[in-house]
C-alpha cells in the first residue's frame, strides 16, 4: 500500500501550548498506548501527544487504537482495568454492517409506530428502501416489481471503500443471489453464501457543478448506556469526477464517491483531490438556499445520528472502557432531504491531501481530548475542542435555544455542523496543562 508522506507541520496540540514527551515521564503521569494501524494519521496523532508512550507486542497498555479484527478476537480474551479504554464497542457491526443497521433501523421505526404513533416513527424515514439478500430476496422482488425501470444499487454487507459496488435495473443482473437463497442448508455448509444489500438508487441526487457527492460526518460514542453523544464541527463532501446522469449505470467514476475508488480514475487531480470541507459546502449551501433552509436541512442530519443511534442502543453491548468514532455517510437529494447510506466503524483517517491531513489530525487529537485519558475534563463539559455534546441521556440544547419538545420537527441541538472550529481557542480556555507542563 502506498503511504502518502506530508510535511511536517506543526501539530494541534502544540498550537495550545503543550510541551514534553512522554518519555520524559514515569509512572502514571504517562499513557501507554497501542495501536494496531499501519502507517496512519491516528500513529502520527498518538505518537505527538505529551506523556503518552507507544507499547509493542505484549506490553500492557491503558489506550488501544485497534482494529476491528484484533477486537474480534481478543475482545473477550482481554481483562482490561478500570482506567483502560478502546476504540470499538464488542458488537459495534449492530450499527456499521448495511444489513444490522437497516435491520434495526426497521424495528425501531415498527417500535416507535406502535408505541407512540406514525408521526414519530416518520422521524425514521432517512434510509432508502432496503432488502437483505438473499435471505429478503422474494420481498425484494415484490417491490422491485412495483417500480419498474426504477436503478436499485447492490453491496456488500461486509466490505468498504466501494468494493463490489454495482447499480442494476433488471433481475437477471442478480440472479446469482436468488440461487444461493434457494439453497437448502445441507448445500450451505459447504459454499459461503455472499451476503448483499439491495438499496433502492437515489436517483436524484444534489449535485454541484453537475457532481454527485456525499457527506462524511463523524460522530463519538462514549457510552450507550446512558446514550452520551458527540457531534464534530468539521467533515467534508465527496464528489465525483464525472458529470451525473442516469443514462450509464456502469460508470463507477460518476455513480460512486468513495475517494478510494475516484482516485484510480485516469484524470484525477491527487493535488485537489475531490473534497469540500464542511464548511465550505454549508457556506455555498447558505448562499444558495438561505440561513433558515440549511438550518433545517442540518437539524435533519442531527435527527439521523440520534435516531440511528438510538435503534441500536439496546442491542450494543455497552462497556465503560469502550468508544467508538463513527464515519456516517449523508446524501442529499435535490429537495435537499438528507438519506443515511451507512456508517463506518473505522472510517479511513489516509489523507487525501495537506488539507485533509491537518483535519484529520485535528478530529483525533480531539476524540483523544474528550476519551480524556489524562483526567482533565470534569463531565460536565458540553464543548471539548471540535465536538459538541449533542446528547447525553436526551437532547443537550444550545445555550441560546428555547427549550422543544422532541416531536415531529426534531430538536434544536447543541450541534455546530461545518461552522468555525475555532478549537485552539476554546481548548486553552477548557483543558488544565498536562503534568509535565505545569512541573515546566
Amino acid at each position: 500500500m502506498a503511504v502518502l508522506n506530508f510535511p511536517r507541520t506543526e501539530h494541534p496540540s502544540k498550537a495550545y501550548g503543550y510541551k514534553g514527551s512522554c518519555e520524559e515521564r514515569e509512572g502514571r503521569s504517562c499513557v501507554r498506548y497501542k495501536c494496531g494501524l499501519p502507517c496512519n494519521t491516528i500513529q502520527d496523532v498518538l505518537h505527538q501527544r505529551p506523556n503518552w508512550i507507544e507499547v509493542k507486542d505484549d506490553g500492557e497498555w491503558d489506550f488501544n487504537w485497534c482494529d476491528v479484527g484484533w477486537l474480534r478476537e481478543n475482545f473477550d480474551h482481554t481483562y482490561m482495568e478500570e482506567h483502560v479504554r478502546i476504540n470499538h464497542f464488542r458488537n459495534h457491526y449492530e450499527l456499521t454492517r448495511k444489513n444490522l443497521m437497516v435491520k434495526n433501523l426497521k424495528r425501531y421505526q415498527k417500535q416507535l409506530e406502535r408505541k407512540v404513533g406514525r408521526i414519530e416513527a416518520s422521524n425514521c424515514d432517512f434510509f432508502p428502501c432496503t432488502f437483505a439478500l438473499p435471505s429478503e430476496y422474494h420481498l425484494f422482488v415484490e417491490e422491485f416489481n412495483r417500480s419498474p425501470g426504477s436503478t436499485w444499487i447492490m453491496k456488500p454487507v461486509g466490505k468498504s471503500q466501494g468494493k463490489g459496488i454495482f447499480l442494476f435495473r433488471k433481475l437477471k443482473d442478480i440472479i446469482e443471489w436468488k440461487k444461493d437463497g434457494s439453497r437448502s442448508e445441507e448445500q450451505k455448509d459447504g459454499v459461503q453464501v455472499k451476503s448483499y444489500v439491495a438499496q433502492r438508487y437515489i436517483e436524484n441526487p444534489y449535485l454541484i457543478n453537475g457532481r454527485k457527492f456525499d457527506l462524511r460526518v463523524y460522530v463519538l460514542v462514549t457510552s450507550y448506556v446512558p446514550l452520551k453523544a458527540w457531534l464534530y464541527r468539521d467533515g467534508f463532501a465527496r464528489f465525483s469526477g464525472t458529470r451525473f446522469s442516469l443514462s450509464s449505470i456502469d460508470d463507477k467514476y460518476m455513480h460512486l464517491t468513495n475517494v478510494s475508488v475516484q482516485k484510480t480514475a485516469p484524470d484525477y487531480d491527487h493535488e485537489k483531490g475531490c473534497k469540500w470541507q464542511m464548511q465550505q459546502l454549508r457556506r455555498y449551501l447558505t448562499a444558495k438556499h438561505g440561513r433558515e433552509v440549511v438550518e433545517t436541512l442540518f437539524k435533519e442530519m442531527d435527527n439521523i445520528f440520534v435516531r440511528s443511534l438510538q435503534s441500536v442502543q439496546k442491542v450494543i453491548i455497552n462497556d465503560k472502557h469502550c468508544f467508538e468514532l463513527y464515519g456516517y455517510d449523508i446524501l442529499l437529494d435535490q429537495n435537499l432531504k438528507p438519506w443515511l447510506i451507512e456508517v463506518n466503524a473505522s472510517p479511513s483517517h489516509m489523507p487525501s491531501c495537506q488539507e485533509d491531513y491537518e483535519m484529520k489530525c485535528r478530529l483525533l487529537e480531539d476524540t483523544l481530548n474528550v476519551v480524556d485519558m489524562e483526567g482533565r475534563l470534569t463531565g460536565k463539559e458540553k464543548r471539548v475542542g471540535g465536538y459538541d455534546l449533542m446528547w447525553n441521556d436526551g437532547p443537550v440544547y444550545r445555550e441560546d435555544a428555547n427549550l422543544q419538545t422532541y416531536g415531529s420537527s426534531g430538536f434544536t441541538a447543541n450541534t455546530h455542523l461545518g461552522c468555525v472550529n475555532d478549537r485552539e481557542k476554546q481548548l486553552r480556555q477548557l483543558l488544565k496543562p498536562f503534568p509535565c507542563q505545569r512541573k515546566a
